[in-house]
């Protein structure tokens, strides 16, 4: 008799947990978790590229300094975060983990922008290699982090729902943070580079000259690298 009775009571607490939404609520969990596993490999695939890509840009653009210094600390910031299961559960620390990840996204980008003035670096084949291997790890970041995006929202609008809602409290579940549309789209745009025409000098009044050298008095043509440079690239 006391056996039926258990029997009973399990399958009434096994509907009433499915009933309330914690079975959906605990799928949903682990499939974020294994969202944000994927987003966390692609993100690591990608620094481990940064050693040999900065290395092989150095042997032809080593006057870069400040470029390659940029990409170097970024990548160090993002070592310095642990992406652990536990850091989605934190607003805080989430926020700085996407931050660090938006520095080395810019850090790089600038660093392909400078590349463009070295045609023996952009023709170099381990570069050639890494860039596309690269170029591919973006690609993989974007749909990593798509899936994240959007296991997050399904998660956070059943802890919003009633009745869920009322599991959700129960067991503790809060809403997780999530990549914000507004950041991400900062990230993925390129730095612009104006390389447009340098205005013509103000012609020399009548009798004066231009105060140039012989030939000199043409206008100086404007040096696209030298522009990058003193724009902080």
């Amino acid at each position: 008799m006391l056996r039926k009775f258990a029997t009973l009571l399990a399958v009434a607490a096994t509907l009433s947990l499915t009933g309330c939404g914690y079975n959906t609520l605990q799928s949903q969990d682990e499939q974020i978790k294994a969202a944000w596993s994927e987003v966390v490999n692609q993100y690591q695939r990608r620094a481990d590229l940064v050693p040999n890509l900065v290395n092989t840009v150095k042997g032809y653009a080593a006057q870069e300094r400040e470029v390659l210094e940029a990409v170097v600390n970024a990548r160090s910031n993002v070592a310095g975060i642990k992406a652990t299961p536990e850091l989605i559960n934190d607003p805080a620390e989430f926020q700085k983990f996407q931050q660090a990840q938006g520095q080395l996204s810019g850090a790089l980008s600038r660093l392909l922008l400078v590349v463009e003035n070295y045609p023996n670096l952009k023709s170099d084949a381990l570069f050639r290699d890494l860039q596309a291997q690269l170029e591919g790890t973006e690609n993989r970041i974007t749909v990593a982090r798509n899936r994240y995006i959007k296991s997050v929202q399904e998660f956070n609008t059943t802890v919003r729902q009633f009745p869920t809602n009322l599991t959700a409290m129960l067991f503790k579940m809060e809403v997780k943070p999530n990549f914000t549309v507004e950041n991400e789209a900062a990230i993925a745009k390129p730095p612009t580079v104006d390389f447009g025409k340098t205005p013509a000098p103000a012609a020399p009044a009548p009798g004066k000259t231009s105060g140039l050298p012989g030939d000199a008095k043409t206008a100086a043509v404007a040096d696209p690298a030298a522009d990058l440079l003193k724009s902080g690239y």
